[in-house]
Formats: structure tokens, sequence, C-alpha cells
């Protein structure tokens, strides 16, 4: 269950407080903590985080980027629609992670459906066909299936989401 939205503040990460931040994998730990401020300074990837209103501690963070998917790596019904080219332009959702302590409250579904909006609306100025991610273990695949998302056939951790179905969600 998503606790109140208004109670929260999802922004793009500045000066907040992220030595806490622990969601039980420490690789995922470690890029919000020395990575991804690095990779904004870059135009790598930006980072999103979730905090309470008026508040520094990060409960939760999303990082996106684009990505090109090779044509043969997606459902042959999906490809026979779009034109020939050599790559399929995307979003990559490369990281998703919550707070130990905030798990079981929706914060993750929150921070996910905010990095759909945002896609969604950079597709009306940038060409991007589907969402792409890669999965740390099986509840995150279990997760994004709930959401939607379609595995790989090669690779069940990277699953994607078409923008079609984006939009016809959230429009």
């Amino acid at each position: 269950m998503i606790e109140k939205q208004e109670e929260y503040v999802i922004e793009q990460l500045g000066k907040h407080n992220r030595t806490a931040f622990s969601c039980g994998r420490i690789e995922l730990d470690r890029y919000l903590q020395t990575q991804a401020s690095q990779d904004i300074k870059k135009n790598m990837s930006v980072t999103y985080v979730l905090t309470q209103q008026d508040k520094e501690a990060v409960l939760g963070y999303y990082s996106i980027s684009t990505i090109g998917i090779f044509p043969g790596e997606l459902p042959e019904d999906l490809i026979k629609r779009l034109p020939k080219y050599p790559l399929v332009p995307g979003v990559l959702l490369g990281r998703l992670a919550v707070d130990e302590k905030y798990k079981g409250k929706g914060l993750g579904g929150l921070l996910l459906v905010d990095a759909l909006k945002r896609s969604l609306a950079v597709s009306k100025q940038i060409g991007i066909n589907t969402i792409i991610v890669q999965a740390k273990d099986d509840n995150a695949i279990k997760f994004y299936k709930h959401y939607g998302f379609i595995a790989f056939s090669e690779n069940k951790f990277k699953l994607f989401l078409p923008l079609k179905t984006i939009q016809e969600l959230l429009e």
C-alpha cells in the first residue's frame, strides 16, 4: 500500500543525506553514496531521490539514462512494427532501491511510476520506444512484472516495458 504521496518528494539528487541509506544490497548503497553524483556531473545518468517533506534523508532512489537496444533482443511482434534501424532508442532504469527501514510501504512503486512519468514526458522531446530494467534478483523480477514489464527471452533479469504501454497506463 502506498502511503500518502503528499508526505514525499521525489527530486534530483543534490545535497541529500545519503550516508545512512541501506537497501540490503551493497552495490546499490555504494552507487548512491559514491557514484551517483559523479554520473550526474558527467551526464551519464540522472538520479532521483525520494525524501519526506522538508527532510534530507534518502528513503529511496532511482537512476535513469538513455540506452540503445539491438532490435533482435526484443520480441518479433514489437520489432515488426518498427523501422529497420540498428538500435531501438530507450530509457534505462539502471537502479531502483528503497531503504530497508521503509520497505513494504509502496515506495518502490512510487519511484517506478515517477520514472515512467518522466520517461513519458521526455519521449515527447526525443525518440524513446521502451523502458529497460536490469533486475538484481528474483524479487526484483517479480516487482517489475507486477507493473507489466516483460523479460527478454535470453535473460530473465533484463526486462522491458514498451512506451506505448506506459502511454496507455498514464495518459
